[in-house]
């Protein structure tokens, strides 16, 4: 791993120029791919972790034992690897899922929202089919900078949440339901056509493009 790849050119100086660093994404690479890019973000860009999305089980079982003397982080749920210290989290983002099925989708939020050093917490199982959880958690909601959401089916708890709350809220449609939702297109265009003002939407599953999006907001609000 430490040798860079022929064919790759890691993006060291991204988070520089954007504050969102180069994120590996592992899904159809092979473990070791992975991991070398990994190592070659944390030798060009040491001032923050590097992180690797939607990883392999090869990925995940083989991680910690690949990084010696760093600290390495593995979510198994999220399918996510973190390589380095995180910073501290500054800001408070609360990310939400309709049910239980969406938590891959809201880990890989969470493990990114760390890895760019941004306060997260997850609130899971709220969603519309059983409004009364939401309602019992809306304090803790509203104390947030950022309301992200995570909701497969019809899509609907954005909108409702964005009824409720003044924080910007990030819609994640997830590749959650039967038939007709379509791998996650029906929970899309109920977002985008959401009726409650400040929802914006990110692309289905796209846990880090929410995560990415809601730094910026709290980078934005702390300049």
């Amino acid at each position: 791993m430490s040798e860079p790849l022929p064919d790759a050119l890691p993006d060291g100086g991204r988070r520089a120029r954007t504050g969102i660093p180069e994120i590996v994404f592992a899904e159809g690479k092979p473990a070791e791919r992975t991991l070398s890019l990994l190592a070659d973000l944390r030798r060009l860009d040491p001032d923050g972790p590097a992180l690797a999305t939607r990883c392999p089980v090869s990925v995940l079982d083989a991680a910690p034992d690949a990084f010696p003397g760093e600290d390495v982080a593995v979510d198994r749920v999220g399918r996510t690897v973190t390589v380095g210290g995180l910073p501290p989290g500054d800001g408070d983002v609360v990310v939400l899922t309709a049910g239980t099925t969406d938590l891959p989708v809201a880990r890989e939020c969470a493990a990114t929202l760390a890895a760019l050093g941004v306060g997260a917490r997850l609130l899971p199982d709220v969603g519309v089919a059983g409004l009364h959880r939401l309602l019992s958690r809306l304090e803790d909601v509203r104390r947030a900078d950022v309301v992200v959401v995570v909701a497969g089916m019809d899509g609907a708890l954005p909108g409702v949440v964005a009824g409720l709350v003044s924080a910007p809220v990030i819609g994640v449609p997830s590749s959650v339901g039967y038939g007709v939702a379509a791998e996650g297109r029906a929970a899309l265009t109920t977002m985008l056509a959401a009726c409650s003002p400040g929802v914006v939407v990110v692309n289905i599953d796209n846990g880090v493009g929410a995560a990415a999006h809601a730094a910026k907001v709290l980078g934005v609000r702390r300049g």
